[in-house]
This record gives structure tokens, C-alpha cells and sequence, in this order.
């Protein structure tokens, strides 16, 4: 007979510690409206939206080629980018982790904030200052 066993919900989901450093390296570089959803509840295609707003496309480009180079000193690497010079939302998609980098405009206009509302956000852990 097959024995059943509840799944543990009270555990740390598997993308925190990215998703951390992800929020650690774009506060490095002056991004604003860091925020976290865990989405693994409402879509199999990832556990975890993050998503940050640059004031420029410079800092945009700067925010997006930080993450990247900073999740590949640790072994991670993006299934897929997408973003373009001029563009002003680029996309790293990790798998379990979708992050959006967004120029001020851009996030205010698709409000992703919003609408994963109903998910649970993510402490991450980061300075006020």
C-alpha cells in the first residue's frame, strides 16, 4: 500500500537563497521597488517572480548584467534572457526564479505587483536605507 506524506509547508522554499542574492545584488545597484512573490501555488511555470525598477537604461542594462554575472559566480545560469538596448523591461528566467527588471515607466505601467497580490511576497531581507 502507498503511504501518503503531507508536504511540508513550513519549510524554506528551494529558490530562497537565489532569490536573495538576487535582491542583494540589485540593491547593490540602486534598484528600487524590489519585490518577491512566491508563485508556486497559482502557475507551474515558476516558483518565484522577482522583480526590481531602474531610474535609466544605463541602470537598467547595469541592475540585469549584474544579476547575471553575479548568479553565474555561483553556478546559475538564465535558460533564457530577453532584453534589448533601448527596451525597458528585460527578463532573466532561472527556471524556479523569473526575474523582470523594469525602467520606472515600465513597471508602473504593467503593475506586476499587483497582480500576484494574492501571493505570498517574500521577505527579502533587505537594508531600509
Amino acid at each position: 500500500m502507498v503511504k501518503l506524506v503531507k508536504k511540508e509547508t513550513n519549510s524554506e522554499p528551494d529558490f530562497l537563497p537565489h532569490v536573495l542574492r538576487i535582491a542583494d545584488i540589485a540593491q547593490n545597484f540602486k534598484a528600487k521597488n524590489i519585490h518577491a512573490f512566491d508563485v508556486s501555488e497559482f502557475t507551474t511555470m515558476t516558483d518565484c517572480i522577482f522583480m526590481c525598477s531602474a531610474s535609466s537604461a544605463p541602470q537598467l542594462k547595469a541592475i540585469f548584467s549584474g544579476i547575471k554575472d553575479g548568479m553565474k559566480e555561483v553556478g546559475l545560469r538564465p535558460f533564457h534572457s530577453e532584453g534589448q538596448v533601448g527596451g525597458s523591461w528585460w527578463l532573466l528566467d532561472y527556471d524556479n526564479i523569473f526575474v523582470h527588471v523594469f525602467k520606472d515607466e515600465a513597471y508602473d505601467f504593467y503593475d506586476l505587483e499587483d497582480f500576484w497580490a494574492d501571493a505570498k511576497e517574500v521577505n527579502l531581507e533587505l537594508d531600509e536605507a
